[in-house]
């Protein structure tokens, strides 16, 4: 980034926007039209720009995303942090006024229909809430590790999450759980983490095996853990481990009514297929069953572009949407898929280099808070197709069908990108 002068002798800085990302992003968007193209493709509606269509649809989204990336581009970038809590709170209202006028799809209600399209206001919420946090964590005087800290940036990530599971919308819920791991880059305590990965482990256990069995290896993992800090057991040690010990006990027990009266029915079926405790070919597994055959059907180098037999054939719902890479897994193989998940990675890498190299902890944490939104999506996303995580209904980012996630997903990106070209300027 350089200076030049204006005609009235002052200073200007040149902008410089990050084209590799830029780059990237429609790499991902175009691969991603194509894909859908090939996912809703029959020979009555071959039409590559028939509005009636899927894909035709989805070019408009595609032209709608690259307006609001051109504009945001114009946006002062102090704007978004002036204006973060504002759009948070517009955002949770939003939210709420979902639960009286959403219409129900899927089985859940987190869909606005305004007549010439629907709305899904919680693809926006991630985005307002990636905003409030960095403005919160960006404020001088918060310490993130006090509990003041902790408490105030846990309650602005779960009060958009509690509003969107009473829409019924658990995955995405779920995805605010991303916004933990930049708040460790700021300094979070590891032990977050730690306990966290512990009551998944607990969950996963007590749902497979019996509660009292469970319960005698969180005590096994007590006493090896005093038996290994021989030298340094103290009173409070000994009081620490006690407490754990009572609170993963209590947790274990508790798992069979989260699982019974929060999950939904076919949350429930999911999680249990995934786990092997049932089999449902055609049922809750078939999704999943049928994605895997047409991901393996593919081999090495793919059927070719539109010869993808069980997409034409249309034996896996939600292709476009959901199970987008089972198309590509079908028509272009290992070599595609492995293709499309390194260029993901390189995107994923690229945004965390951007956000290192960022002056301003708005910016920095902002950054690290999309990239850690499309890591998740990215990650659970091509996890359920492939069988290794539970069906939750989650886009892939940029590359799924969808005008909602598509804005959603070019706005957040767009405003880091513009954040990104001030970086020599402390905002």
């Amino acid at each position: 980034m350089g200076r030049k002068i204006n005609r009235y002798g002052e200073g200007v800085t040149r902008l410089k926007f990050d084209w590799t990302t830029i780059g990237l992003y429609l790499l991902l968007v175009v691969f991603g039209w194509v894909n859908i193209y090939a996912a809703c493709y029959n020979e009555a509606t071959s039409a590559l720009f028939d509005l009636s269509t899927q894909q035709g649809k989805q070019m408009l989204w595609v032209g709608a995303a690259a307006v609001v990336a051109f504009v945001t581009l114009y946006v002062e970038p102090r704007f978004w942090s002036n204006t973060a809590y504002i759009i948070y709170g517009l955002a949770l209202a939003l939210l709420v006024l979902t639960l009286f006028l959403a219409v129900t799809v899927n089985g859940g209600k987190s869909w606005i229909d305004l007549g010439f399209f629907r709305f899904q206001p919680s693809e926006f919420a991630k985005f307002a809430t990636a905003l409030a946090l960095a403005k919160y964590v960006g404020t001088i005087d918060v310490k993130i590790n006090s509990l003041k800290g902790r408490l105030t940036a846990i309650a602005i990530i779960l009060v958009p999450a509690a509003l969107i599971l009473l829409q019924h919308d658990t995955g995405s819920a779920l995805v605010f759980a991303a916004f933990v791991l930049p708040l460790f880059r700021e300094g979070l305590t590891k032990y977050v983490l730690i306990f966290a990965a512990v009551a998944v482990t607990l969950f996963v256990l007590a749902l497979v095996l019996n509660k009292y069995i469970v319960m005698g290896i969180v005590l096994a993992g007590c006493l090896v853990y005093l038996f290994l800090w021989l030298n340094r057991r103290t009173r409070k040690s000994y009081i620490h481990t006690i407490v754990f010990f009572i609170i993963s006990c209590l947790f274990v027990f508790s798992v069979d009514f989260a699982f019974q009266k929060v999950l939904e029915p076919h949350q429930r079926e999911r999680i249990d297929v995934l786990l092997g405790k049932t089999q449902d070919f055609k049922g809750v597994g078939y999704n999943v069953h049928q994605s895997k055959i047409a991901i393996g059907s593919g081999g090495i180098v793919g059927k070719g572009f539109l010869k993808g037999t069980i997409t034409k054939a249309d034996f896996v719902p939600e292709q476009e949407t959901d199970f987008i890479f089972c198309t590509v897994g079908e028509e272009w193989g290992f070599l595609g898929s492995a293709a499309l998940m390194v260029i993901y990675v390189w995107f994923l890498m690229r945004l965390v280099k951007l956000a290192e190299r960022q002056r301003s902890a708005f910016a920095r944490f902002y950054g690290y808070s999309i990239m850690s939104i499309l890591f998740i999506h990215f990650f659970i996303n091509i996890g359920m197709v492939l069988g290794v995580v539970p069906v939750i209904g989650i886009p892939l980012p940029f590359f799924s069908y969808g005008g909602s996630s598509l804005m959603a997903f070019t706005l957040m990106l767009f405003v880091f990108i513009k954040q990104d070209s001030y970086r020599t300027q402390l905002l």
